[in-house]
């Protein structure tokens, strides 16, 4: 079979090592993306853009990250010209968004940029390099932390929590719904065939159990669903470190009603290889981007438990419109489609209406106390 050998064997042995010669498909993801050595995000792998296996909506014209700072800029206003500003970014990846807002915000906010401390969280050296080499211009600005070196410098004021595209790239809990009992699935190894193969296991997993029943819904007979545990610690975690600040979730999902009807049969998982889309998390063990729609509907409520006030839930194009993103059109005469006004004015279209992307992408804002 294709993929990282390494890692093949890495998960063969730990299914060998298992009492029921299997692993939960959680433990199978969590492998195949983070393996400290062979996992996908871990390596120095090419994974967004031309060259990679998917785009991000920062990758499109620059536009998301200057949206974005001007959304952080009027949300600060309310902060004493002398206070300290801290932006957390979770999961930057390459950090071009991180690079982007820091040019807007230096362009436009220069005094607040001054007093900002812009925190990358990142557990991937591979990714780490990547953005200090993209954002060696803000080296000043910018400070490394892991996620336990930032829990521990708890509890934050005055803190602007952003993520693009973060819970999506969580591992994630697969169950499907058999004569109206819910079973997990599992990954066991088949020797004939020399490949992974799923097999369905009587659903213990006391955390599955309650989040199914949170949800009070009838799920049909054969339904798969995909269920982020990871997603709602992380919420709980930033949500319990924060004294006072924003959190802004940016990604591709929806809320509940929509993930879980009845169109959604076999759930949203997606696999992603050199911009090819595929169902089959075991074509590229370590070589393909894994991910799920997130909950949003979750998010919100696990964010409640611990004081965040939803402050605003819409699509990215909203956002973006509400923003001013079309006041970044530039009216132009130039007979080059290649210039930077019409290279520009497309990649605001393309954000906008072209491929759909920023109606599934949504925005959550989260806000706890007050900034001051």
């Amino acid at each position: 079979m294709k993929g990282n050998r390494a890692l093949i064997e890495v998960i063969q042995q730990r299914i060998e090592q298992s009492p029921e010669r299997a692993i939960s498909f959680y433990d199978y993801m969590e492998l195949c993306l983070y393996h400290p050595e062979h996992g996908y995000y871990m390596s120095d792998r090419r994974k967004i853009g031309r060259e990679g296996d998917f785009y991000t909506s920062s990758a499109i014209g620059g536009l998301m990250g200057e949206v974005m700072a001007r959304y952080i800029a009027s949300q600060t206003k309310e902060i004493g010209p002398r206070s300290p500003v801290t932006i957390v970014e979770w999961g930057g990846g390459t950090g071009r968004l991180t690079r982007l807002v820091l040019d807007e915000l230096r362009l436009v906010e220069p005094e607040l940029y001054d007093r900002l401390k812009y925190i990358c969280i990142e557990k991937s050296l591979a990714h780490r390099a990547l953005q200090s080499e993209e954002c060696k211009d803000h080296a000043q600005r910018l400070h490394w932390m892991s996620d336990i070196e930032w829990l521990q410098q708890a509890p934050w004021e005055n803190a602007i929590v952003i993520s693009n595209e973060l819970p999506d790239a969580f591992a994630v809990h697969r169950v499907e719904f058999r004569d109206d009992q819910p079973y997990e699935i599992y990954v066991e190894w088949d020797n004939a065939a020399e490949t992974f193969k799923e097999k369905a296991i009587k659903l213990k997993n006391q955390e599955l159990i309650a989040f199914i029943a949170q949800q009070r819904m009838t799920f049909r007979q054969g339904q798969q669903m995909e269920i982020n545990l990871d997603a709602l610690r992380w919420m709980v975690t930033l949500g319990m470190a924060l004294s006072s600040g924003l959190i802004i979730t940016v990604d591709y999902g929806d809320q509940a009603m929509e993930l879980y009807d009845a169109h959604r049969m076999r759930g949203t998982f997606m696999c992603y290889h050199n911009h090819q889309a595929s169902d089959d998390p075991y074509a590229f063990p370590g070589e393909q981007d894994m991910t799920a729609h997130v909950n949003f509907t979750a998010l919100m409520e696990e964010g409640e438990k611990t004081g965040l006030q939803l402050q605003g839930y819409m699509t990215q194009k909203q956002f973006l419109v509400e923003n001013g993103i079309l006041t970044m059109l530039q009216d132009h005469n130039a007979t080059d489609p290649f210039s930077p006004v019409a290279r520009r004015n497309r990649a605001i279209r393309q954000l906008l209406i072209s491929d759909q992307m920023s109606e599934l992408f949504k925005v959550l804002i989260q806000k706890k106390g007050e900034l001051h």
